[in-house]
């Protein structure tokens, strides 16, 4: 008989909507027997949540559940920035997992909307070029952000993120934020 081991995995969703939680857990029995299956998300700019979570099963939190928004009303993209979640069953004090993620999703949105704004069959190749470089610097932070948040380099992970959106709005702001001048003088 296997013994309980806890475990949680993110999985990405793909919208700035859902977060998603599976429960990757070995229980001793199936289906599991477990005392008051918890989860306590800290959710950035509003503090910690603690929801019932369903063992053995693909758990989808909102806007409305974490309490960013009201039931019955229209979903609002949850923030970017670091989750802790620590998913407990009791007794909590000896059965639990805790990771920390950084959540990516709003600005993954708006990157994705700037590289689609590109013309990939523009006759400028210069500017199109080093638009592509810029991008691929922002692309670059984000990950960055991500990686140092999987070391628990908290304060790196934000600084990252906070550059990668400053890019990414003067990329947008000053349609395309280049002249085509960076590429051809490291490239050309």
């Amino acid at each position: 008989m296997p013994a309980l081991n806890l475990d949680i995995i993110v999985v990405p969703t793909y919208s700035t909507l859902t977060l998603g939680v599976a429960d990757a857990s070995t229980y001793p029995t199936t289906p599991p027997i477990v005392v008051s299956p918890t989860i306590e998300i800290n959710v950035p700019s509003l503090g910690l949540v603690i929801l019932p979570f369903t063992p053995n099963d693909f758990n989808i939190f909102t806007s409305a559940s974490l309490g960013l928004s009201i039931l019955g009303q229209p979903l609002i993209p949850l923030p970017d920035g670091i989750y802790t979640l620590k998913y407990t069953v009791e007794p909590a004090y000896e059965n639990f997992v805790e990771k920390s993620i950084m959540r990516v999703d709003k600005i993954q949105e708006k990157f994705d909307g700037a590289f689609m704004k590109l013309d990939m069959m523009e006759c400028d190749r210069a500017i199109k070029t080093q638009q592509k470089v810029n991008l691929t610097s922002i692309y670059f932070f984000i990950q960055g952000s991500i990686a140092a948040a999987n070391n628990c380099a908290i304060i790196e992970s934000n600084k990252l993120y906070t550059q990668a959106n400053s890019m990414l709005d003067n990329f947008i702001k000053n349609n395309c934020y280049c002249s085509g001048t960076n590429y051809v003088v490291n490239f050309g």
